[in-house]
């Protein structure tokens, strides 16, 4: 994620800001700014881990997070696309839950 905010934003004077809990395993990345008169505040990517899984709960980027971990090294079986309902996620090559 600290990756994710050296991509300057698009639009407005949006700052990207990274909101890490070590002890909860919650991990964001923030939009913070303006956008003309417009204020801009919400989350871009939302990461739990939960039972040595990583859950996807939010992805608002355009290349998928997803992509991101494989590269990573991390394997499918423990990556989980929470953003999907349960039923559609035994359709992915991600892990189910």
């Amino acid at each position: 994620m600290v990756e994710q905010t050296r991509v300057p934003y698009a639009y407005g004077e949006i700052e990207l800001q990274t909101v890490f809990d070590y002890e909860q395993n919650h991990y964001l990345l923030m939009l913070v700014g303006q956008e003309g008169i417009r204020r801009v505040h919400g989350c871009l990517i939302h990461l739990d881990i939960v039972k040595d899984k990583i859950w996807i709960q939010r992805d608002g980027t355009e290349h998928g997070v997803a992509n991101d971990l494989l590269a990573a090294g991390i394997p499918k079986e423990q990556i989980v696309l929470g953003f999907r309902s349960p039923e559609m996620r035994q359709w992915t090559e991600f892990a189910v839950a």
